[in-house]
């Protein structure tokens, strides 16, 4: 072939690549349920997609929590009203009640004087796994209001965490929902999952010595067990380090029963032996009086399980543990199925139902919900927030605020869409390369706001405790309205810190 012929082919194919990407649309072109993309004049000219600064967002994030510590009633007013009000990190309360958590911290500041534990259950799916997120918010309301260890565990852990390591022996597993083996009856209990001992079995629990661990998660001087369906005659026996501990033998009871110890002295390690035959819900591993917080990851899970599961076991259980609030966390694992909006209303129904069942069973409780992560997926070639999300993200706030439940919207507090991928390419990474969940220093991240965040109000119901309550509504209430409380304001009170520091 002449040269000149290969030039002519050159650029004719050059041309005829010119004309393809010039017409060729950015969606792509489907044929026969397959799309083809091509590159095209179109996405070529489109604006660049503004990209997320992480740090940056995690500044402002942490900015907004922070407040001046001021003697002076109307500045410290004025910012808790921004915050209630303008405060895109802030907890969304029902009908914008401020005063929504009260009774909870109430509970939680008399708990350490009258020796009694406040249980907060966190649920939620595998972005909570080895009790990251819940392990940061447990440990600041610990040294807050008191209490150690880290909180109720399953009789079998598939999944190691940070906070404690066990193993068990003679159990046999059985779950709600997933792979795992399913039971003739639906007494899965408040993990949904139990250990079945048939005969003897035992759970050895060791103090944990992962880096990522919490001081007051190792420090243990209470056990309990929480057994169901227990045989006459059913015998538990507890040895910790060098201490060997009375056994507990029970009677024959088809319902819900806790047996624990208390301990002269923090164990680094213990084992629970079992004979005779009963359903084993838990193993709780507190400490001091005050809050114990449990962290019940259920990996896969759309948060639509609990219905499931026997109510009478679940109404004693919950009765028995002194449960107070009730964290859910979920939705990302229900985004694969929302391929259009129509599928969103159809899981909030899904939601909304196991929430309801959940306030019936426990009607005293305080709810909260954590909204979803931002999820990363390749949308035209490229990294960009799963399709859905964000509408998924304002049907969960609203479902949630409706069913009188508290709501944290984690989407934005990442930064919104398309943060997922910047947390992934943040250096260290703040999150995993599946796109979806976060690394440990994303997840204490994230717990770190949370707590920041309810702790907030914990300062303003602090600080109300100084103000008639008639002059924090109006104030509260009302745009502009200074000058009814600017005469208060001039008077100077007990020099006030918040709860902890919030840098």
């Amino acid at each position: 072939m002449k040269p000149r012929h290969i030039l002519i082919f050159i650029l004719s194919v050059m041309l005829l690549l010119g004309v393809v990407w010039y017409v060729f649309p950015a969606e792509g072109i489907t044929i026969g349920g397959k799309t083809l993309r091509f590159a095209s004049y179109a996405d070529d000219k489109a604006p660049a997609r503004e990209q997320v600064d992480v740090d940056a967002v995690l500044h402002k994030v942490n900015q907004s929590f922070e407040m001046t510590v001021s003697d002076n009633l109307l500045d410290s007013m004025r910012y808790y009203r921004g915050y209630l009000k303008e405060n895109p990190n802030r907890i969304y309360l029902p009908n914008d009640d401020y005063t929504f958590f009260d009774t909870l911290f109430a509970q939680f500041e008399q708990a350490s004087s009258t020796g009694t534990t406040c249980r907060i259950m966190h649920y939620g799916d595998s972005q909570i796994e080895m009790d990251r997120i819940s392990s940061v918010l447990r440990q600041k309301l610990q040294e807050l209001f008191g209490g150690s260890g880290p909180g109720m565990i399953p009789a079998i852990q598939p999944v190691a965490t940070i906070s404690v390591s066990q193993h068990a022996s003679g159990l046999a597993r059985y779950m709600v929902y997933g792979d795992a083996m399913r039971a003739s009856h639906n007494r899965y209990g408040v993990m949904a999952q139990y250990g079945q001992v048939s005969g003897s079995g035992s759970i050895t629990f060791v103090q944990s010595s992962h880096k990522q661990a919490f001081a007051k998660a190792k420090a243990i001087s209470k056990v309990s067990v929480l057994i169901g369906n227990n045989s006459d005659g059913f015998t538990l026996s507890l040895k910790c380090d060098t201490l060997s501990v009375a056994p507990k033998v029970l009677e024959g009871n088809e319902g819900v029963t806790l047996v624990g110890w208390t301990l002269p002295a923090h164990v680094k390690r213990g084992t629970i032996s079992f004979k005779g035959n009963a359903e084993v819900y838990g193993v709780l591993l507190d400490g001091e009086p005050g809050v114990a917080l449990d962290n019940v990851a259920l990996r896969g899970c759309s948060g639509n399980i609990f219905t499931r599961i026997n109510e009478n076991t679940l109404r004693q259980s919950f009765d028995l543990l002194g449960t107070k609030l009730i964290i859910l966390q979920f939705g990302g694992n229900r985004m694969p199925g929302i391929t259009s909006t129509k599928y969103i209303a159809p899981y909030m129904n899904e939601l909304e139902t196991q929430i309801q069942y959940l306030k019936r069973l426990v009607p005293e409780a305080t709810f909260l919900f954590i909204g979803p992560a931002d999820m990363g997926k390749s949308v035209g070639g490229r990294m960009a927030t799963w399709p859905g999300l964000p509408e998924l993200n304002d049907s969960l706030r609203a479902m949630t605020l409706r069913n009188d439940v508290a709501y944290w919207d984690m989407f934005n507090v990442m930064g919104g869409e398309g943060s997922m991928a910047q947390w992934v390419k943040h250096n260290p990474p703040m999150a995993g390369p599946d796109y979806i969940h976060f690394t440990f220093r994303g997840a204490q991240e994230i717990g770190s706001n949370l707590a920041k965040s309810f702790t907030t109000y914990y300062d303003f119901y602090k600080l109300r405790q100084h103000v008639p309550s008639e002059k924090v509504i109006e104030f509260i209430n009302l745009d502009r309205v200074e000058d009814s409380i600017r005469t208060a304001g001039r008077l100077r009170l007990p020099f006030y810190q918040p709860a902890y520091s919030k840098k």
